[in-house]
């Protein structure tokens, strides 16, 4: 706890670190498979993964975040969450495989019998690692974490490019889902130094249960509202029209995951130490909240302005039907970013049941806004997908903070710099691009647009703002002290 900001600012900037670097490979492995297969193949491999997505909510029940947000957990305690956790990867695996025939006839298509049944193995993979992975995050190692991480990334994509050129075709995406897994949870039990004992009936794990099965139905019902939109879209439009919508989807949510990823992992793990200190939990969470959406509203900007260039720098000129869609989702990139930090509140403070009913409201109306905009094709339903999501951000800013000692006021306070900041460099980028963009490459007009915004951004949001300070404090959290000496032995 007396070096609780030192290690959270250095936990935070080790993630993000790493999420930068993971961010350029899924980027890059991204662009070099779009080139190498079909929109098809990502289409086959999407219809499996909305289903097996939601199977994949209840991979580790929440046990993991039971086992970070309390205050002290035992051994006996740790050893039988892990024995639970392998239990509920091989019911899952056994599941997938008997819901195979079923998915394949949902979408008339035999061949995803076969997609299933190997995606299926990813779970039982996922929960030999989950308890461990919890252990290096509550001692907020994470710079281990992060190394794990980007080297299992790495490999499992220098092992999906291989396949795919020798032609391996959807099945280098099946691999890729299933090889990081199960280098991840090698990398987790390498460095965590802990081997899982018998488990115990008496081990007080209930409320730790019953923590974790609320935050798994939050999990469950969020995951069904934001993914209806690729199964409505696969069964009414096809292989084709998903496989565009899904890359778009895919391409837009690489930075916000990589950014909220890192952020959350970090902020859950500090805020669940301070839960019980209203001032450090609500001087915390507004700060971090502040971060999250600075680094996150830039690319919200260029996602919506740049969409055409982005698109065809990154998929190629094949995929170029999928750059309205992309556009049009772009605000979701803001509403992730100013929603899912609320959930950092939320589960470090215990209010899981909150969660739920949020998600249980605001499940209705982005299900209806799909249904509406479904006859219009991937691009209707990917402005129904901003539009619903833009209708419950405010509502559910206010029903998060009631009574946490933050004020509705305050979080506004806090999105109000980050977001005329992004309006001024919105405009700015937008003017250079048509003085002087429209006679360049696509590649140089990028990187002159992306300069200018972010460049006036960065300028309106630290001098203007007066948010100098604050990113000073945190540079010197960062430089302040030497790294923690598992970490330094898990980097050699």
């Amino acid at each position: 706890m007396n070096d609780l900001k030192q290690k959270t600012i250095r936990g935070g900037a080790a993630r993000l670190a790493a999420q930068a670097a993971n961010f350029s490979i899924r980027t890059g492995s991204l662009m070099v498979l779009a080139r190498l297969l079909d929109p098809k193949d990502f289409g086959l491999v999407g219809m499996v993964t909305a289903f097996t997505g939601v199977l994949g909510l209840f991979r580790d029940f929440g046990l993991s975040s039971a086992a970070i947000q309390r205050e002290s957990v035992t051994e006996e305690q740790l050893s039988t969450l892990f024995w639970i956790n392998i239990l509920v990867g091989c019911l899952l695996a056994a599941l997938a495989l008997a819901l195979s025939p079923a998915i394949a006839d949902f979408y008339h298509e035999p061949r995803l019998i076969g997609v299933t049944a190997a995606l299926a193995t990813a779970f039982v993979f996922n929960a030999i690692g989950v308890q461990h992975g919890a252990i290096l995050q509550r001692h907020l190692r994470f710079t281990t974490l992060s190394v794990i991480n980007t080297v299992s990334l790495v490999l499992s994509t220098a092992i999906a490019i291989t396949t795919a050129l020798l032609g391996w075709g959807y099945w280098s995406l099946v691999i890729l889902a299933v090889a990081f897994p199960l280098i991840t949870s090698a990398g987790n039990w390498c460095t965590a130094g802990w081997t899982p004992g018998k488990p115990k009936r008496n081990s007080g794990v209930r409320s730790m249960m019953r923590f974790g099965g609320t935050v798994t139905l939050n999990g469950l019902v969020w995951y069904l509202a934001t993914n209806c939109d690729k199964i409505l879209l696969g069964r009414y439009w096809g292989v084709d029209a998903l496989g565009l919508y899904g890359r778009a989807y895919q391409l837009i949510n690489i930075p916000t995951d990589n950014i909220n990823t890192a952020a959350g992992e970090v902020a859950f793990a500090a805020l669940s130490r301070v839960q019980n200190d209203r001032e450090r939990l609500k001087s915390y969470f507004l700060k971090g909240y502040m971060l999250v959406l600075a680094m996150t509203l830039p690319i919200s900007i260029a996602c919506a302005l740049f969409a055409g260039d982005l698109i065809s720098i990154v998929l190629g000129p094949k995929w170029h039907e999928a750059a309205p869609i992309f556009g049009l989702l772009a605000p979701t990139v803001l509403g992730f970013a100013i929603g899912n930090p609320l959930g950092w509140l939320l589960y470090s403070t215990g209010r899981v049941g909150r969660s739920t009913l949020m998600s249980l409201a605001s499940s209705p109306i982005m299900i209806i806004a799909y249904a509406l905009a479904l006859p219009y094709g991937p691009k209707g339903v990917a402005a129904g997908y901003s539009v619903g999501m833009m209708v419950w951000i405010l509502p559910a800013i206010a029903w998060a903070v009631h009574g946490t000692g933050i004020m509705f006021k305050d979080v506004i306070l806090t999105i109000k710099w980050p977001l005329i900041s992004g309006i001024a460099s919105a405009v700015t980028a937008y003017g250079v691009r048509l003085a002087w963009g429209l006679s360049l490459s696509t590649f140089s007009r990028l990187i002159l647009e992306c300069s200018v915004m972010l460049i006036v951004y960065v300028a309106v949001l630290v001098f203007v703002s007066g948010q100098k300070a604050l990113y000073l404090d945190l540079l010197r959290g960062m430089m302040g002290t030497s790294a923690d000496k598992k970490d330094l032995v898990a980097l050699g």
